[in-house]
């Protein structure tokens, strides 16, 4: 018996929306900007604290190393400063947070980077809880959630070591061997030992997923070397495939959550309500790195009761306007300008700037495509490498480690290229083979 056409549509719509899930990661150029920017974000953080770091972190804290080590006995925080109060272990640490975060921004060895980055912003949040902002937290979640994305597809380093394997089997060469991520496969195995020394707890599930994260790089290293076209391959494409994508809607449900609570109390208060809670922080000189600018702004009601109101009304409707790509595009565009001028008026960069790049992953990736490609045109102004020299060609989608996009495309995640999907994935460890993005460990 023949089934009805409308069950038919129905089935074949649930399977390729399955297809599409499990054969590609979406939002490859969304995910590189929100790596990119949270760890500048939380890299200028670590350069601008430099001169402070022991005073806000290490041995000089007001927050003493004791009185973190009993809060952390009740919290079960994770933070490898706990591993030791010594200077030079704090130091150690900071610098690794600041190497991991240029790295990542960069997209040298991307999986590794991104656990690295991870570890760090734990570390040092942790150990002194009352040094953060709004913005910290934002970062301390990203953090955990860019181990679970595969953010090294475009815009990175590996992806640019890809290109060139791709490059050189398609001439008819051997592939590149990869020996500086084997090693630190090692290096970190050896490092992760000191979780199984911590006699502080922490969080279990903390220690658990690194421990996963270190044993499945080097199960697909293995797959990859030896089986890099069997079924075991294909399946740790899916699985990675499902758990980018499954964590790049929870950013997104995160963001619009962050919005839509902090529009709602917004409402309940009664200087949002009356159109005045903008000019009080405005003359706070806590937050006036601008006095004359903040002085003319608050002497203006009328932009006073405008820029009070709009704050709520945007903050408010943007997680309902996510199905209207042109009124999405607006608010986030608005969304962001008043991030700029919380950055400018109150003197909170770093906060800004973790917002914007957590706003980033609503941007439209024909818009990403075009400032990509407008980086790629001024890059060809620099300077040129010496005549024979190979340099990848980043007009085209397969040389350039990016995916073949169509700038004019309707979905602000559609990228159809097999380089963007679990098809062009590999590991940090793996030897650089043709289709395997060496910057991706799943």
């Amino acid at each position: 018996m023949s089934r009805p056409a409308h069950e038919l549509t129905v089935d074949r719509k649930a399977a390729l929306a399955l297809q599409r899930v499990t054969s590609r990661s979406l939002g490859p150029y969304q995910s590189a900007v929100v790596r990119i920017g949270f760890a500048a974000a939380w890299l200028l953080f670590l350069l601008r604290e430099l001169p402070n770091r022991r005073e806000l972190y290490g041995p000089g804290s007001p927050w003493s190393w004791d009185m973190a080590q009993q809060l952390i006995a009740g919290n079960g925080a994770f933070t490898t400063l706990m591993w030791s109060d010594s200077g030079v272990w704090f130091e150690i640490v900071y610098a690794v947070a600041v190497l991991s975060s240029a790295l990542l921004m960069l997209g040298w060895r991307t999986r590794t980077m991104s656990v690295l980055f991870m570890v760090g912003v734990l570390s040092l949040q942790n150990r002194s809880i009352f040094m953060g902002d709004g913005g910290d937290n934002v970062i301390h979640l990203m953090a955990i959630y860019l181990v679970l994305t595969r953010c090294g597809q475009v815009w990175s380093l590996d992806a640019r070591r890809r290109a060139r394997a791709e490059r050189v089997v398609a001439s008819g060469g051997a592939a590149p061997a990869d020996r500086v991520g084997p090693v630190l496969w090692a290096v970190l195995g050896v490092a992760l030992l000191g979780t199984l020394l911590d006699s502080t707890g922490g969080e279990w599930w903390m220690i658990a997923l690194l421990w996963t994260l270190w044993i499945s790089q080097g199960v697909w290293w293995a797959v990859n070397r030896y089986a890099p076209r069997s079924e075991p391959r294909a399946l740790l494409d899916v699985l990675a495939n499902l758990t980018h994508n499954a964590t790049l809607v929870v950013i997104m449900v995160e963001v619009c959550l962050i919005y839509a609570t902090a529009g709602w109390y917004k409402i309940q208060g009664s200087r949002w309500q009356d159109g005045t809670a903008l000019y009080y922080p405005l003359n706070l000189d806590y937050f006036a790195p601008w006095p004359a600018l903040s002085d003319i702004l608050a002497s203006s009601g009328v932009m006073v009761m405008v820029l009070t109101y709009g704050t709520v009304m945007v903050q408010v409707a943007f997680p309902f306007t996510l199905f209207n790509r042109r009124v999405k595009n607006v608010l986030l565009v608005a969304m962001m300008l008043e991030h700029a001028g919380i950055a400018l008026l109150l003197g909170l960069p770093f906060f800004s700037l973790a917002m914007i790049a957590a706003d980033a992953v609503f941007l439209p990736t024909s818009f990403l495509v075009r400032v990509g490609d407008m980086a790629a045109r001024s890059a060809r102004l620099l300077p040129q490498r010496p005549a024979g020299a190979a340099v990848p060609n980043p007009r085209q989608g397969d040389d350039s480690g990016k995916p073949g996009t169509d700038s004019d495309s309707d979905s602000d995640f559609d990228s159809d290229s097999d380089s963007a999907t679990g098809s062009g994935s590999g590991t940090d460890t793996g030897t650089d083979t043709a289709g395997a993005d060496p910057s991706l460990v799943r």
